[in-house]
């Protein structure tokens, strides 16, 4: 296992498994959910996190931008601690994935409107940007709802999984009122 793994102490457990064409993605899987779109994410442990968190709110769907980091990478998978297989998460041309959508389409800004004060309806995309960058500007004009996580320190920034994570529960906590 030492030998095989890209960890220091394995935890002992090897799985095979086939890895799902991007093929099988088809728009109207978007329909009636929210789904996370990642613009460029490039830390593995950060994808992993958004995963598991995704699973944890119900949240079937990941689109990840060419520019995001591999799903695979073993970091990556290790982080989704099994919620790899009950999330879909596939990579697009986002500029061409979002021209013709016809849902909602939330934008994780610093500048936007309160995330507590947002109508999140029952369906839509929610964009989250890279960890240094934000969100890339081709992408922001597709963007009709801005939203904000409300600051009340002087941290300059979120994590991108943290900001995901409260994005998935304020999501859910509205679906099911």
């Amino acid at each position: 296992m030492e030998k095989i793994s890209t960890l220091q102490a394995p935890q002992g457990i090897l799985a095979l498994a086939n890895t799902p064409p991007d093929a099988n993605f088809n728009k109207s899987t978007l329909k009636d959910v929210f789904s996370l779109v990642l613009d460029g994410v490039q830390d593995p442990g950060n994808l992993g996190t958004i995963i598991r968190t995704a699973d944890w709110f119900g949240f079937k769907n990941v689109i990840c931008s060419h520019h995001t980091v591999e799903v695979y990478n073993p970091k990556t998978v290790q982080a989704t601690m099994g919620s790899l297989a009950r999330v879909k998460v596939s990579y697009h041309d986002l500029s061409e994935l979002l021209k013709d959508i016809q849902l909602p389409v939330f934008g994780a800004m610093l500048n936007g409107s309160s995330l507590y004060e947002t109508t999140w309806g029952t369906e839509g995309l929610v964009i989250l940007g890279n960890e240094g960058q934000g969100i890339s500007p081709e992408i922001i004009n597709f963007i009709n709802h801005p939203v904000t996580i409300p600051r009340v320190g002087q941290a300059e920034s979120l994590n991108v999984a943290v900001s995901a994570a409260i994005f998935c529960s304020d999501i859910s906590r509205n679906l099911n009122k």
